[in-house]
C-alpha cells in the first residue's frame, strides 16, 4: 500500500483521473460530501488523501440518494501524484472501507468532466417478488410479494421513451432552488433511450437509459408504474402525469434500497 506524507511538491503537473467506483450505498448518506454525515464522496476524498497527500473532491456523474447502490459510478479528481493509475487502484482499496471499490483507473484530457461529459446513463431497479426476501439480498431489492399486473407496468414503462419533462417524476430539492437562486429555472427535461421491465426468476427488475436523470426521478418513476401494476392507474393516464409537471400528480418515491448505477456513456 502508498500512503503518501507531507505535501506534494507544487512542480509536478496536475493530471486528471477517471475512476470507476462501485459501491453498496447502504450505510452512506448518499454521494454528495454534507456535514456531520458519512458518504461516499467524502470517505472517497479522505482515501485519495491518505494516499497521495493531496485535499481534493473528486466529483462524481450525479448524487446518488441516501441508501442507493452503484456498479458503475464514475468520478473525476485533479492530482499531482505521480502514483500510476493501476498502482492507485490497489492503494485506494488498500484503505476504503469494503462498501466502496475503485474497479479502475484512467488518466483522461484535463476538459473530461464526470457530469458534464457524460452522454447517458444506466440505472436498474430491482423488486423482489418472492414471499420471503433472503437476508443477503434485503439491501440491494424491494420486497413487494403483492399482485401486480407486470405486463402493464411493461406497457406504461414504454410510455416514457423520448423527450418529455419530468417535472412530475422529480423531487422538490431546496438544497438545488436555493443554489439557483437568482438564476433562471433549471430545465427538467431528459431523454429516455429505453425503459424496460424484465422478469428474472423473483426478481421483477426495471431497466432505463437516458440522457440524464432528475432528483428521485427513477424511483419516482417506479412508485408512478407500481401504480399501473396495482390497477390503481391507467397506462393512458402516464401521459397526463408528464403533461401535469406536477410532483404531487405522480405515485410515491420507490425505496432506495432497490435502485442502482449500472453505467455512465462518455
Amino acid at each position: 500500500m502508498i500512503i503518501a506524507s507531507g505535501k506534494t511538491p507544487k512542480n509536478r503537473r496536475m493530471r486528471n483521473l477517471k475512476l470507476l467506483l462501485a459501491y453498496d450505498g447502504t450505510e452512506f448518506s448518499g454521494w454528495q460530501v454534507q456535514p456531520g454525515a458519512s458518504t461516499v464522496q467524502g470517505t472517497l476524498a479522505s482515501a485519495i488523501g491518505r494516499v497521495t497527500g493531496e485535499s481534493v473532491l473528486p466529483q462524481g456523474s450525479g448524487r446518488t440518494d441516501a441508501g442507493v447502490h452503484a456498479l458503475g459510478q464514475v468520478a473525476a479528481v485533479a492530482i499531482q501524484s505521480p502514483i500510476p493509475a493501476e498502482n492507485l487502484v490497489t492503494a485506494l482499496n488498500d484503505v476504503l472501507p469494503s462498501s466502496i471499490r475503485v474497479l479502475e483507473a484512467a488518466e483522461v484530457p484535463a476538459e473530461f468532466h464526470a457530469r458534464k461529459s457524460a452522454r447517458a446513463k444506466t440505472y436498474r431497479y430491482t423488486i423482489f417478488r418472492g414471499a420471503i426476501c433472503p437476508p443477503f439480498r434485503a439491501r440491494y431489492v424491494w420486497h413487494y410479494p403483492y399482485p401486480l399486473d407486470e405486463a402493464v407496468m411493461q406497457q406504461v414503462a414504454a410510455c416514457i421513451v423520448g423527450e418529455h419533462d419530468f417535472t412530475s417524476f422529480a423531487a422538490v430539492d431546496p438544497e438545488r432552488t436555493k443554489e439557483e437562486g437568482r438564476q433562471e429555472r433549471v430545465s427538467n427535461v431528459r431523454t429516455i433511450f429505453s425503459s424496460t421491465w424484465q422478469r428474472q426468476a423473483d426478481d421483477l427488475v426495471y431497466t432505463v437509459r437516458g440522457s440524464g436523470f432528475l432528483h428521485h426521478m427513477v424511483r419516482n418513476l417506479v412508485g408512478t408504474f407500481l401504480l399501473a401494476g396495482k390497477g390503481t392507474l391507467k397506462p393512458s393516464e402516464l401521459l397526463q402525469i408528464l403533461k401535469a409537471r406536477s410532483r404531487s400528480a405522480a405515485g410515491a418515491t420507490a425505496p432506495a434500497s432497490g435502485l442502482c448505477l449500472m453505467n455512465v456513456e462518455y
